[in-house]
Order: structure tokens, then C-alpha cells, then sequence
């Protein structure tokens, strides 16, 4: 049977939701799709040149549009933000997407994207190369703390309770990470972000 490298990218993705990132192998591909293990080997040398196929697909449903006259900073918000939700929208798909630079259509889409946003608010190209990749990687580790814990969380509150004992400071961390919820700390975070990187540029064009 023949195979295009679309119909295994879609079936990866699906062995992945089964049975994670660990359990994903060359193997357990060709048998779910039903052909010898060699014949993925047309397509993918290896699995990370899978996981990087993977990984680009992930990203084709990242901002898949650009309202005219939106602000840079509003732009890169709803960007991060659309990187977060693609890589939620999969089991492990964050730490599929961790050390991968594929230089594949979606990846640079959303790349260039993202450092056109800070050229355009002033960014050098450093500032700007930089900053995307740091945004991205916030977002990354960010998702794959989030699918770890599996939740909003975090601890309980007999956990609070000891921790209060013997560090109270902990203990104050712990009540208020858990009051807010994943998309609160997620926004947070991005605001800070933003907030750093508006500073950096500000600093720059000012000198």
C-alpha cells in the first residue's frame, strides 16, 4: 500500500494521544498504519525526523490570520496564545515540539511572524530573534508543566497546611498559585513577556 507522509504525520498524532511520546516508536507507526517499518524510512530517516514533521503540523493551525492595524504587542499575545492551544491540543505535544527546529513551512510561518511583531515595535534583528525563540520557549515550558500536572491543582490543602509549618513563605507561594487557574498563570507569564521585551526595545531606540 502506498503512503503519502501527510497520512503518517496524522496517524502519528494519533499513536501519540494512545500512547505518549515514549510509547511512540518507528514500529508501533508502521503497524498502525498498517505496512513494514522500512517503508516509513521514504518519508522519515529517523524519529526525530518524525517528531519534527509532527511538530510542524502542530503549528499549521497557528495564526491562521492577521486582522489588519493590530497592534504588535496584541499580535504576539494572540500568537503565544495559539502556540499554547496547538500544543494542548495533543498529548506530550509540547515536548514534541521542545528541541526541534525544523525549517518547515508552518515553523518559519509562525517564526517570522513572531519576529516581524518586535521588528515592527522597534526590535533590532537580535532583539527580535532572540525574543521570539525566549516567547516560544515560555510558552513550551509552560505547556509541559501544564500536561504534566494534568490540572489546576497543584497540591493539596494538607500540603499548604505542613508546608505553613516550617516555611510559610512556601506556603503563601503554594495558596496563590493554586487560586488562580492554567490560563490565568499562563497570561501572567506572557505579560511579563511583553512587558520585558517592550522595555529592552524601549531602552534600545532610546540610546
Amino acid at each position: 500500500m502506498r503512503i503519502v507522509k501527510e497520512d503518517v504525520i496524522t496517524t502519528a498524532l494519533k499513536l501519540l494521544d494512545e500512547v505518549g511520546i515514549e510509547g511512540l516508536t518507528m514500529r508501533k507507526l508502521a503497524d498502525a498504519l498498517n505496512i513494514q517499518a522500512p517503508s516509513l524510512y521514504w518519508h522519515f530517516a529517523n524519529k526525530d525526523a518524525l517528531l519534527e514533521g509532527m511538530a510542524d503540523a502542530l503549528m499549521q493551525s497557528v495564526a491562521t490570520r492577521c486582522p489588519k492595524g493590530e497592534p504588535w504587542d496584541a499580535r504576539l499575545r494572540r500568537v503565544a496564545s495559539d502556540i499554547r492551544a496547538a500544543l494542548l491540543s495533543r498529548r506530550d505535544a509540547a515536548r514534541v515540539f521542545a528541541g526541534t527546529y525544523p525549517l518547515s513551512e508552518n515553523v518559519l510561518r509562525v517564526g517570522s511572524l513572531l519576529i516581524g511583531c518586535l521588528k515592527e515595535a522597534g526590535a533590532d534583528d537580535r532583539v527580535a530573534s532572540w525574543g521570539a525563540f525566549t516567547l516560544v520557549h515560555f510558552v513550551i515550558g509552560f505547556v509541559i508543566e501544564e500536561q504534566a500536572l494534568g490540572g489546576d491543582k497543584i497540591v493539596s490543602d494538607q500540603d499548604v497546611a505542613q508546608l505553613a509549618a516550617q516555611y510559610p513563605l512556601a506556603a503563601v507561594a503554594m495558596r496563590e498559585i493554586t487560586a488562580g487557574t492554567s490560563d490565568q498563570r499562563f497570561g501572567f507569564g506572557l505579560d511579563l513577556q511583553l512587558r520585558a521585551l517592550r522595555a529592552v526595545i524601549n531602552e534600545a531606540t532610546a540610546a
